[in-house]
């Protein structure tokens, strides 16, 4: 277990805790208040692949949006993948886009952030 291998070739010993990771992402305007935006989308650049959420039933904060959780580990390379996260603010019509790098894999416990930002700010 306190083993210092690079390479993992057999992920059936691992030990992970039973926590759930989520990342979550927040588009704000100017002042820094939060804003729902349409036509959320967080697509994986390296695969292509859109990442649907549903969210029925959960209360987060206005302009705040779960990105992935530990339930997409496996879409995921354990180097980190690109992720891009974009949303219009209807009542300007204005798009932006971010790109947060998140690894995963078969052989990891977890999802984990490895760059990008957390929040996002409508002009």
């Amino acid at each position: 277990m306190a083993c210092h291998k690079k390479e993992i070739s057999d992920c059936r010993n691992r030990i992970c805790t039973t926590e759930s990771r989520s990342i979550v992402f927040t588009f704000t305007d100017k002042s820094g208040t939060g804003v729902a935006v349409k036509d959320y989308s967080v697509v994986n650049m390296r695969t292509g692949e859109s990442v649907k959420r549903n969210v029925s039933g959960l209360s987060l904060a206005p302009g705040t949006y779960i990105v992935l959780d530990d339930s997409d580990r496996n879409k995921l390379s354990a180097e980190g993948d690109d992720i891009k996260i974009s949303g219009k603010l209807e009542a300007t019509g204005q798009t932006k886009s971010t790109i947060m790098k998140v690894a995963g894999g078969a052989c990891a416990c977890h999802i984990q952030k490895i760059s990008g930002a957390d929040k996002l700010a409508f002009d």
